[in-house]
């Protein structure tokens, strides 16, 4: 029988969405085919720290990332190591915990979903599924992707960007503006949060 492919499934994350994305994620490996793929689940706390090995999903459910030992990616390309972390009396000790072939982030907001952990796979060397860098941070500023939509010719709904600042001097007048432009009903999104945000 052929080695199945390793694939690590990154989810949880420092964003809002961070429950978002266990969900996502749960979804994503239930999905997967299991004759095929061996599911190498790795979990981002809410503070950023990466863990793995045990139940990275169970731990970051419970709040407990402790169950799991903390993980980071080895910055060799050729070796693709997703590395257990163990703190000593004198020092962190790293233990190979996987060779990934390939990375499917499950990542919502930023931190995630913006191009900042596809940069980091980039620099390991370690394939990915989904948009590249540029792709993940132009899709995650709204404000900015609608420019670039609307410079290509493509349609795109009528907006306004709006700054905080503009809000903070005359909230009231930003009112009248929308309304005047507008009409109702119109809703908000922030413009670099995830799609869920709004």
């Amino acid at each position: 029988m052929a080695r199945k492919i390793r694939v690590g499934v990154i989810f949880g994350g420092r964003s809002g969405e961070h429950e978002v994305s266990l969900v996502s994620a749960r979804s994503v490996m239930n999905a997967m085919d299991k004759e095929k793929y061996e599911i190498v689940p790795i979990g981002i706390t809410k503070d950023g720290r990466w863990i793995a090995g045990g139940d990275p999903m169970r731990a970051l459910q419970a709040g407990d990332a402790g169950v799991s030992q903390p993980a980071a990616l080895l910055g060799d390309p050729s070796r693709r190591g997703l590395m257990r972390l163990e703190d000593t009396e004198r020092a962190v000790e790293a233990t190979r915990l996987a060779e990934l072939d390939v990375v499917f982030p499950v990542l919502h907001g930023p931190y995630g979903e913006d191009g900042t952990v596809q940069g980091l796979l980039e620099l390991a060397g370690i394939p990915y599924v989904g948009a590249g860098v540029t792709g993940s941070a132009l899709g995650m500023d709204k404000a900015i992707f609608k420019d670039v939509m609307r410079a290509h010719g493509l349609p795109v709904v009528d907006y306004v960007v709006l700054k905080r600042k503009e809000w903070d001097a005359d909230p009231e007048g930003v009112m009248e503006r929308i309304e005047a432009r507008f009409g109702y009903p119109v809703f908000t999104k922030p413009a670099n949060l995830g799609s869920s945000v709004g």
